[in-house]
């Protein structure tokens, strides 16, 4: 009955997000339902003492993260520079690769640091000209815009600045450049074989004699000679990744292991783990230099909607935040009660590998929550200690444990439910119907990549 009320929250959860309400409102309300079926005597003490307190947690560790992240995005966007750096690319590659170069455009705007929702936006209007102009059936879109965006430079790729990434460096006490090889050697797979597969999507659709179509909902690409030269518009990104690098190490070197308030005469303040900090610390001092350039290298193109702009992003990264943070709140909840006990003992017992369990675990709960970051922060809360014991006695890195946790995060999150899925599905015009299965295919090789990385580190030892 305990596995049952757990699993009755869940469905409930998914069920909610599914149809579009708010896991800020709900979330709190399904994990407090688990605990009103478990016990109900203790629903405001789990709200007060285990939700709220967890929630908050999790809001002042990343919010900062989550708010840099978005106004740079929508800097980007407002400067000129996405479409700058997606027209030059796509003169690079022709525009005749068509899907090469809107995967090729995504990977650039998400690795530098723009929000996956920003990219998506920034990319629909391209993709419309260049696959009518290759005649490639508009279907494919949604695809090929997931897997440049939503897999290999959201969570595998080293350094990269989302927050599927930085989630794990502060359980692992890891940077964001963790086990550099495997993060580059998944990600190759999954480059590989999802522009493999949407090839194949392409000629077998053009041997059936299938075109762009006819769409009421397409839109266009507008030339803006205001546009900065693309060397301009790619430096803040290239500025992000290069300041991220620099700061994981110098932050601990300055600091140490952690700081004591009293050496500076502040006492009754418990001492910083720094090595807890050092990564989130890392990525907003890289996000705020890039936020600082792109305002210098294009003030006159910003200025105008700036206000607007900030304004906007501010609420954007208010309600990301919060929804993770909530979700978080929930799988906390959900751990405390003695259901999870009895799952953690099954599992545990059935899946003795860590990294196995980890990854199963944390994609299924991605899958479950429809969240990548949501997924993982309830994964790593209910269970990263006994990855961290599990790790340490069979020997296993914590730079391996971070890349597994990230990766498998950003698997099966993009069930029918995810939001990012939705969004893209809204932008672009398309139903599920249409090309939801070409944006699951993407979900399966990412998933995929996960196992086979492990694979290959049990059989190399690279990290």
């Amino acid at each position: 009955m305990d596995i049952l009320i757990i699993l009755l929250a869940l469905f409930f959860l998914m069920f909610v997000a599914y149809r579009g309400f708010s896991v800020i409102l709900f979330a709190p309300v399904a994990a407090l339902l688990a605990v009103l079926l478990t016990e109900p005597d203790l629903v405001p003490v789990f709200f007060s003492g285990i939700f709220m307190e967890k929630t908050a947690g999790f809001i002042k560790l990343y919010f900062p993260v989550f708010l840099l992240g978005a106004i740079f995005g929508k800097l980007i966007e407002i400067s000129g520079s996405a479409r700058a750096i997606a027209i030059a690319i796509i003169n690079i590659i022709g525009k005749q690769r068509a899907m090469f170069a809107i995967v090729l455009v995504g990977a650039v705007l998400t690795y530098g640091g723009v929000s996956l929702f920003v990219v998506a936006f920034a990319l629909y209007p391209f993709a419309v000209e260049l696959f009518k102009a290759a005649d490639i059936p508009k279907r494919l879109i949604p695809g090929t815009i997931a897997l440049g965006a939503f897999t290999f430079t959201m969570d595998a790729l080293p350094g990269t600045p989302q927050i599927q990434n930085i989630i794990p460096t502060t359980f692992f006490h890891t940077d964001t450049w963790a086990a550099p090889m495997l993060g580059l050697c998944g990600s190759i797979l999954i480059f590989v074989s999802g522009m493999c597969y949407l090839e194949f999507r392409r000629k077998r659709a053009l041997a059936a004699g299938e075109g762009y179509g006819k769409h009421n909902s397409d839109a266009a690409v507008h030339q803006d000679e205001g546009m900065p030269h693309p060397l301009i518009a790619i430096l803040p990104l290239i500025l992000v990744g290069i300041c991220n690098k620099v700061f994981s190490g110098l932050i601990v070197q300055h600091y140490g292991e952690s700081f004591d308030f009293t050496t500076i005469g502040i006492p009754n303040v418990s001492p910083l783990e720094i090595s807890k900090y050092s990564a989130v610390w890392a990525v907003e001092a890289g996000l705020g230099i890039g936020i600082i350039t792109v305002l210098a290298t294009s003030f006159n193109r910003v200025r105008h909607q700036f206000k607007s702009g900030v304004q906007l992003s501010v609420g954007g990264a208010l309600l990301a935040t919060l929804n993770t943070a909530s979700e978080y709140g929930f799988g906390s909840v959900i751990a405390a009660l003695p259901g999870f006990a009895r799952v953690h003992s099954n599992l545990g017992g059935a899946i003795k590998d860590p990294l196995i369990n980890e990854a199963v675990t944390t994609t299924t709960l991605a899958g479950i929550t429809g969240s990548a970051s949501g997924g993982l922060s309830i994964a790593l809360a209910t269970m990263g200690d006994t990855y961290i014991k599990q790790a340490a006695e069979a020997g296993i890195s914590p730079e391996v444990m971070h890349r597994v946790a990230a990766m498998a995060s950003g698997g099966m999150d993009t069930l029918p439910h995810n939001g990012a899925v939705i969004t893209l599905l809204a932008i672009t015009g398309l139903t599920h119907k249409q090309s939801y299965i070409d944006i699951f295919v993407m979900t399966l090789i990412k998933t995929a990549t996960v196992f086979l990385i492990i694979l290959l580190y049990y059989l190399t030892g690279i990290i």
